[in-house]
């Protein structure tokens, strides 16, 4: 942190993380255990780290009741989940109890990626599409956009989830969503158009992409106070990501926002 000149930085539970445990007990206690150890690292260097909660969502109510926990007790400034919950999405109905409190509490939930629940067999045979390199960002921006589609953002209109890896590539596709759904909409009604949600409901960070055109791509598609500069430490560096987004042609006002005052406003770090 010191040597890329990252003055705070947010810790989250590394994947697969309680999503991929099958016991809905187990999970639930590993969460509460995980935010605990959390909270006391980040007592350590309270002026440097902030956390993101780890969440069962096994249970829909344990997974908002421990959120409830996490923020309001230990001072975290959301959730991060790795995914699916043994192949059960989040679009289900029943986890409004959650997108509820999530709202109330006015605090993100950071969708990360995680394995498909069964490998598609367009990748079989090709482990090297599987995880981070594509089937990550598909799995997961497939998620995002059930949520989407699944009406969690018109239910719960305040309700914001972030995506890293330059979002999943969803905002290189908010016109095709908008044109393709028009003619395929399938019964389903939203209240906005599909790329409306894309930068509003569904905010980015750019980690694990240090590329100057796709940054600029994704300012264009859903504005500049909806991305945030990440790391994806310790999988990705710190000082190439830190030199990626010092060196990107941005003027000094849009980099102020991407690199502190997005993150600042959304998970109010002020307070940290």
């Amino acid at each position: 942190m010191d040597e890329a000149g990252i003055e705070i930085m947010v810790l989250s539970q590394t994947g697969p993380a309680v999503q991929a445990e099958p016991d809905a007990t187990i999970a639930i206690k590993r969460a509460r255990e995980n935010n605990d150890f959390l909270a006391k690292q980040i007592q350590r260097r309270p002026t440097r780290y902030a956390g993101f909660a780890t969440l069962a969502m096994h249970s829909p109510r344990e997974a908002a009741t421990e959120l409830g926990r996490a923020i309001l007790e230990l001072g975290f400034k959301g959730a991060l989940v790795h995914g699916h919950t043994n192949g059960r999405y989040y679009d289900d109905a029943s986890y409004d109890v959650l997108w509820e409190r999530l709202e109330a509490l006015d605090v993100p939930l950071y969708l990360h990626p995680t394995d498909f629940p069964e490998l598609p067999k367009t990748f079989q045979g090709h482990p090297e599409l599987t995880a981070a390199a594509w089937g990550w960002g598909v799995e997961t921006g497939t998620h995002a956009l059930r949520l989407l589609f699944g009406g969690v953002f018109d239910r719960y209109p305040s309700v914001k989830i972030v995506l890293g890896h330059m979002g999943e590539g969803l905002p290189f596709l908010r016109w095709r969503f908008d044109s393709r759904f028009a003619v395929y909409s399938h019964g389903i009604n939203l209240k906005r158009r599909p790329s409306e949600y894309i930068g509003s409901n569904i905010l980015i960070t750019t980690t694990g992409v240090c590329s100057p055109a796709a940054l600029l791509g994704a300012i264009e598609e859903v504005g500049a106070d909806s991305v945030m500069f990440s790391v994806d430490y310790p999988y990705e560096s710190a000082t190439v990501a830190a030199d990626f987004i010092e060196h990107a042609p941005l003027n000094d006002e849009i980099r102020e926002k991407i690199c502190y005052r997005n993150a600042d406003r959304l998970l109010k770090l002020k307070s940290a």
